[in-house]
């Protein structure tokens, strides 16, 4: 299965260039003003399957939740807190992220966001959760660590062959540790600007 990932599009998905495959995953952040017109675009992709989660910049989503989000988001599968299997291959994603000011999908670190995370499942090929794990590809442009702890000892427990993120722009790009390859699929930059590409792979 050949694998497109994005992340971060923060409204200029029409802006970007999206290589063809068998399966596209967004990691949250759209920030769109619109869910048809997104989902519009998804239509104009060429992929057998499409799957979107959330980020903490998507109030859309919150606000309209998630039988509402899968009803106009009919050109994709929309994750939130729950997986799917796509031609033999298992996928969970979550928009959950640390609490950082006023947002959305939001859970404060510890036992509260912990939660969360004990219901990825094990056996998994691909897990996608809008932000990524302490110390990987987390660095923002002070070189600050801003992933979660606790994803990172749930990651390191379950050890999914992919995890795919975004959030933190500044740290894009794809690092193997372990059996599990790490990829932060962030297509804007720190002053938001769309200079990354999307990252692919094959399953």
């Amino acid at each position: 299965m050949n694998i497109v990932c994005i992340s971060d599009l923060h409204r200029s998905y029409n802006d970007i260039v999206v290589p063809a495959g068998d399966l596209l995953i967004v990691a949250g952040d759209i920030d769109c003003t619109n869910l048809f017109l997104f989902n519009d675009w998804l239509g104009t992709l060429d992929f057998k399957h499409i799957v979107v989660i959330a980020g903490n910049h998507d109030g859309n989503f919150w606000y309209a939740g998630k039988r509402e989000v899968r009803a106009q988001l009919s050109n994709a599968i929309y994750l939130e807190n729950s997986g799917v299997v796509l031609d033999g291959v298992s996928i969970w994603g979550s928009p959950t992220t640390p609490t950082f000011n006023d947002w959305f999908f939001m859970k404060d670190r510890g036992d509260d966001i912990a939660r969360v995370w004990h219901n990825i499942p094990i056996n998994l090929d691909i897990l996608i959760t809008h932000g990524p794990p302490l110390n990987i590809l987390d660095a923002n442009k002070y070189g600050e660590h801003c992933g979660c702890w606790d994803l990172h000892h749930e990651v390191s427990r379950i050890k999914p062959l992919y995890h795919v993120f975004g959030h933190i722009h500044s740290g894009h790009g794809i690092i193997k540790q372990g059996m599990t390859t790490f990829i932060n699929a962030s297509i804007m930059d720190e002053d938001y600007q769309a200079v990354n590409k999307p990252i692919t792979f094959i399953l």
